[in-house]
C-alpha cells in the first residue's frame, strides 16, 4: 500500500466554510424558514411535551404498529436533527430567538437524563420498563446517535457544551452496557446511525473510547449466534415473527466484512456503510475498505437511479432486484440520497478519488436537494423520476425524518466540499465559497469564485499565512471532457498531474497564488443499461452534475409524447428568474400530435412534428405551477442512430 492510501482525510468543520452561490441560497432558505419550521412542527407534533419532565407524559400519541413500535419512538432523532440544523443556521446567521428555543430543549434533555447517563424520551416516559429489550426494532441507539450529532454541531456553532456533555455521559454509559464483558449486551442497533455519530464525538472530544465503541458495533453486526434472535427469545418474542422477516432489512444477515450485495432498508444501509468508512479511515482498516469498494460497485452499477436516488420500493423503503428502477413509483427516499452523500464523503477519507466524489455530487444535487423546496418550507419524502401531476411536496409527515435530514445536510454542505490531511487539501465539490484550512502548522485561506453549477469557470485564490509546501487536489469530473487548468495564468497539463481523477498540484504556495479550472458544461444524454426495462428506448439529459427534466408548466401536458430528435449538446441555455436564475435547456425534439380523437387504439402511429422542449434541473421541479414531470424522455431515433 502506498503512503498516499495510508493518509487520513477529514472534512473541515462547518464553521470553517462560508458559502455563497447556489448552496448559499439554500442555506439562506434554511436560515429564513426551514430551521424555525422544523422546530415549530416538532412542537405541534407534541415532541417537546414528550421530553418535558415538568409535564405529564403524553403517552402513546402515534399508535403502536405491527412491529410493536411507533414512529413516536424516533422523536428524539427528529429533535436531534432539528437542533443540528439550527446549529448550522446560527453559524451562518445569528438568531437569538431560535437559539433560546434550542437552549430550552437542551435544558429539558438535561433534566430528563437519568443518573446513569441514559436518555430516551420514549423509554423513560412512555415505556420505562422496556429499555434495551428490542434493539432490532425500537431505535434506541439510532436516537442517541442523532442527539450526539446535534451535540457536536451545537458545540461547534455556539461554543455551548451542555448537550455535548449530556451525550458524552450517555456514550460513557453505553460503553458499560455493550461489549463482550460479563453482564454486557452483545448488541447493536437495528437502525444504524450511532456508529458514525460516535466517530464525530471522538473527533471533537479527542476520546478514542468512542471510536472503539463505534468499531465494536460494526464488528459485532451479523455475528453468530445472532443477537437479534437471542434478544427476541429473552424477551419472549418469536424471533421469526417480525415485519420484514429477514435480517437483510437491517444489514445484519452477515458480518459486515462478508457482505457483498447492498440489501434491505436503504437509509440503514447508507448509515452503516458511512460508519464503516469512518472506521476504515480512523483505523486504516483495509478489510473494511475492500468490503465497501465491493458494495459501492454493487450499488452504483446495478441499483442506483441516474439522480443518485436509491431504494426503489416502498414495501421495505429499500432495495429489490438488480436493475429494478421504476420511475413513477420510485420510492428513492430523500434520506437515502442524503445517506449516499454521507457514505461517498466518508469513502474519500482515505484519499481523493473521483469514483466516490462524482456520485456524491450527483446524489447531493439531484436525489437529495430535490427534497427541499426553494423557499425551505415544504419537503419530498419520495423522489420519483416521473409524475402524472399528483406528487407534490408536503409540510410534514407521520415519520418526519427527511425534512431535518436534508436541512442539516445542506446547512453543513461546506464540510462536504473540502477535506484536509497532514499536507494536502482536497476540493471535492465546487461552489462560491471561502474555506479556512488548518494544515500542518500553516493556515490556508482558500476561496472559490464561480457560478458553478450554472457556469464551469472556477477560480481559486490560495492564501497561506506563510509560504508553505502542500498539495491542492481538485476533482476533475468524469463528464468534464476538455477541462483545463492554469496556475497563476500558466496552463498546466492535466494528464500529467491527475491522480484518481483529481488534479494534484503540489508546490510551494504563497499568498496571492491563483488556480483557474474550467469545466465544460456541455449538455449530454445518458442511456440506461438495457436491463433497466423501465428506461428502454429513453434517455436522460444532464449538464454538469445536474439531471434535467421536463414539466407541464414549460411544455404543456402529455410529456410522454416528447422525443429527443438530436444531440442536445447545442441546446440553447436560458436563465429562469422564477428558479433563482437556474439554467434551463431548450432542446430540439419531436412531439406527437395531441389530436388523436376518441379512439383508444389505431393501426397507425400518431403524427409528430418538430418542436422545442424546455428542460429544467430536476432538483427544482414542483417549485412553480403543479403538473406533470418526466426525466427519461423517449429517444428512439437517437438510439437507432437516426
Amino acid at each position: 500500500m502506498s503512503d498516499r492510501e495510508n493518509r487520513q482525510f477529514r472534512p473541515l468543520p462547518v464553521p470553517n466554510v462560508e458559502l455563497a452561490g447556489l448552496f448559499g441560497a439554500r442555506q439562506d432558505a434554511i436560515c429564513n424558514s426551514t430551521a424555525a419550521t422544523l422546530l415549530d412542527r416538532c412542537v405541534e407534533a407534541g415532541m417537546i411535551q414528550a421530553i418535558d419532565v415538568s409535564q405529564p407524559s403524553p403517552g402513546i400519541v402515534i399508535p403502536l404498529q405491527t412491529w410493536s413500535g411507533s414512529t413516536q419512538m424516533f422523536w428524539d432523532s427528529d429533535l436531534g436533527k432539528s437542533i443540528e440544523t439550527i446549529a448550522y443556521s446560527l453559524y451562518r446567521r445569528p438568531n437569538a430567538e431560535l437559539e433560546a428555543h434550542a437552549d430550552a430543549i437542551i435544558d429539558m434533555y438535561e433534566k430528563l437524563q437519568q443518573e446513569d447517563g441514559y436518555l430516551n424520551a420514549w423509554f423513560q416516559r412512555v415505556q420505562p420498563g422496556r429499555r434495551w429489550t428490542n434493539l432490532r426494532d425500537h431505535h434506541e441507539l439510532y436516537c442517541a446517535g442523532h442527539l450526539i450529532e446535534a451535540a457536536v454541531a451545537y458545540c461547534q456553532a455556539t461554543g455551548k457544551r451542555k448537550l455535548l456533555d449530556i451525550m458524552s455521559r450517555f456514550a460513557d454509559y453505553m460503553i458499560t452496557v455493550f461489549g463482550h464483558g460479563e453482564g454486557q449486551l452483545r448488541g447493536y442497533c437495528g437502525h444504524e446511525e450511532v456508529e458514525l455519530a460516535l466517530v464525530k464525538l471522538s473527533r471533537v472530544t479527542g476520546e478514542k473510547k468512542y471510536l472503539d465503541l463505534a468499531k465494536y458495533f460494526i464488528d459485532e453486526r451479523g455475528q453468530e449466534p445472532h443477537f437479534f434472535t437471542e434478544e427476541a427469545l429473552r424477551d419472549g418474542r418469536d424471533p421469526k415473527n417480525f415485519v420484514q422477516k429477514t435480517y437483510e432489512y437491517s444489514q445484519s444477515h452477515l458480518p459486515v466484512r462478508k457482505q457483498t450485495k447492498v440489501v434491505g432498508h436503504a437509509v440503514r444501509a447508507m448509515y452503516l456503510y458511512s460508519g464503516m468508512a469512518d472506521i476504515a479511515t480512523e483505523y486504516n482498516d483495509d478489510t473494511l475498505t475492500a468490503t465497501l469498494e465491493t458494495l459501492w460497485d454493487d450499488l452504483t452499477t446495478k441499483q442506483m437511479y441516474v439522480t443518485g436516488g436509491i431504494g426503489p420500493a416502498a414495501s421495505n423503503e429499500g432495495f429489490t432486484d438488480y436493475y429494478d428502477l421504476p420511475n413513477e413509483s420510485a420510492y428513492a427516499e430523500t434520506c437515502a440520497s442524503v445517506g449516499l452523500v454521507f457514505w461517498a464523503n466518508r469513502m474519500l477519507g482515505r484519499g481523493p478519488n473521483r469514483r466516490y466524489a462524482d456520485i456524491m455530487e450527483v446524489a447531493l444535487y439531484n436525489g437529495a436537494m430535490a427534497g427541499l423546496s426553494q423557499d425551505g418550507k415544504t419537503f419530498f419524502y419520495e423522489n420519483p423520476l416521473e409524475s402524472a401531476g399528483k406528487h407534490h411536496r408536503w409540510t410534514w409527515h407521520h415519520c418526519p425524518c427527511c425534512p431535518p435530514n436534508i436541512a442539516r445536510l445542506l446547512a453543513s454542505v461546506g464540510s462536504y466540499m473540502y477535506a484536509a490531511a497532514d499536507n494536502e487539501i482536497a476540493v471535492h465539490l465546487y461552489g462560491e465559497s471561502k474555506a479556512r484550512v488548518p494544515l500542518g502548522g500553516v493556515t490556508v485561506q482558500l476561496s472559490q469564485t464561480t457560478r458553478y453549477p450554472w457556469d464551469g469557470a472556477i477560480r481559486f485564490e490560495v492564501n497561506p499565512d506563510r509560504n508553505a509546501k502542500f498539495a491542492l487536489s481538485l476533482r476533475i469530473p468524469e463528464w468534464a471532457e476538455g477541462a483545463t487548468l492554469a496556475i497563476n495564468g500558466a496552463p498546466v497539463d492535466l494528464t500529467a498531474i491527475t491522480v484518481y481523477g483529481y488534479a494534484r498540484i503540489e508546490r510551494e504556495w504563497q499568498a496571492g497564488d491563483s488556480v483557474d479550472l474550467a469545466l465544460p458544461l456541455i449538455p449530454r444524454t445518458l442511456f440506461a443499461n438495457p436491463k433497466v426495462r423501465q428506461d428502454a428506448g429513453r434517455a436522460a439529459l444532464m449538464r454538469g452534475p445536474l439531471v434535467y427534466c421536463v414539466e407541464t408548466t414549460d411544455n404543456g401536458h402529455d410529456l410522454n409524447g416528447i422525443s429527443l430528435s438530436s444531440d442536445p449538446a447545442s441546446a440553447k441555455t436560458t436563465e429562469i428568474a422564477a428558479l433563482e436564475g437556474a439554467v434551463a435547456l431548450d432542446v430540439s425534439v419531436t412531439r406527437d400530435e395531441a389530436d388523436w380523437g376518441s379512439d383508444l387504439y389505431r393501426t397507425a402511429p400518431p403524427k409528430s412534428t418538430a418542436s422545442t422542449a424546455r428542460f429544467v434541473p430536476y432538483h427544482l421541479w414542483d417549485n412553480r405551477d403543479p403538473g406533470e414531470m418526466l426525466v427519461w424522455i423517449r429517444a428512439d431515433q437517437m438510439q437507432r442512430g437516426a
